[in-house]
Order: C-alpha cells, then sequence, then structure tokens
C-alpha cells in the first residue's frame, strides 16, 4: 500500500473510526485497540482492496467485526472485575426530556443492544446512509431501517422516562461532510 495514501486515510478516517469504535464497546481503551486493529489491516492487506473509494466502509466493517468478535470471545469466557457504583439519582422536578444532551445520548445508546446501538452510531453520529450501513453491518438496508426505528422508539422511551444528570450538556461535534 502506497504511504501517502495510508497516511491520508488514517488522517481522514481516524477521529470518526474512534468515535464509533468507543460507541460499541463505552471503554476508551478497547476503542483505541479496535480502530488500530482495523488501521494495522488496512496496512497489511489494504493492497487487496480493489476500490479505494470503498475504503471508508471497509475500515468500518472491519471494526463493527473485531467489536462483535470479541464480544462473543467475552460471553464465552466472562471476566469479573469491580465496578464503581452509581451515585443515586437526584429529585429533579424538570418535565422528562426538557434538559437531554450529548452525554444522556451516549449513555442510552451504551445500554443499548448492539444491534441498535451500531446503525444509530453510524446514521446519527457518522452520518453514514443507510446503504453505507449496510455494507458496513452487512445486512440488508431494509433491515437497517427497521433497527434504526427501533432504536429511535428505544430512545424516545428512555428520554420520556426522564433522565437525571449531574453534567454540563456536551454537544455533539459538526461534521461538514463525509465524502
Amino acid at each position: 500500500m502506497q504511504h501517502e495514501f495510508f497516511n491520508s486515510i488514517v488522517h481522514e478516517w481516524y477521529d470518526l473510526l474512534y468515535r464509533f469504535a468507543l460507541s460499541l464497546c463505552q471503554n476508551p481503551d478497547d476503542a483505541l485497540d479496535l480502530t488500530q486493529s482495523a488501521f494495522f489491516k488496512l496496512s497489511s492487506k489494504g493492497h487487496t482492496l480493489r476500490d479505494r473509494s470503498k475504503t471508508k466502509s471497509w475500515l468500518f466493517s472491519v471494526v463493527h467485526r473485531e467489536f462483535i468478535d470479541q464480544y462473543r470471545k467475552r460471553r464465552r469466557y466472562p471476566s469479573t472485575t469491580l465496578e464503581l457504583v452509581p451515585e443515586p439519582a437526584s429529585d429533579s422536578k424538570e418535565q422528562p426530556g426538557s434538559q437531554i444532551d450529548a452525554a444522556d445520548v451516549i449513555t442510552i445508546l451504551g445500554q443499548m443492544d448492539e444491534k441498535f446501538r451500531a446503525p444509530l452510531t453510524l446514521f446519527y453520529l457518522e452520518y453514514f446512509s443507510y446503504k453505507e450501513i449496510s455494507e458496513v453491518l452487512d445486512i440488508p438496508i431494509g433491515t437497517v431501517m427497521s433497527r434504526l426505528r427501533r432504536g429511535k422508539d428505544h430512545l424516545r422511551k428512555r428520554f420520556e422516562k426522564g433522565l437525571s444528570h449531574n453534567t454540563a450538556p456536551i454537544p455533539f461535534a459538526q461534521v461538514a461532510s463525509n465524502e
């Protein structure tokens, strides 16, 4: 693979790929591993790509497949860790959904089943089209649309129940265009 091409791909897609990996695994260290694994595979197998315009979809597919493999491995061989006990919810008199911020969405996405989390993340945070999501997740476009709808319904229900949070709103990064 050409050194200049590889560097341009890393420069262009690293942040988005890392953000996608983080949304899947909810752990910064694991997200870094997934991202670096994808770029390692690109450096070693990128020469087999027939159409370089598909590099973005290929990278996101690699991250998704790696995440699925790790998830399956963890289910098969679970490990025990000590986790921090969450602070009790504060009494809030605000209307449910009146204070929705990025941190709330990320928290709820992290609690969702991966089959809904991945399409929602790719569509709303990474600005992928239905077709691109279909290619990355290797599922039909109809399934993408169905999972997006069901995932949005789940998010809506969670926000209607209301969230208590002690953080300031964190805005989503605005991306002009991925293409």
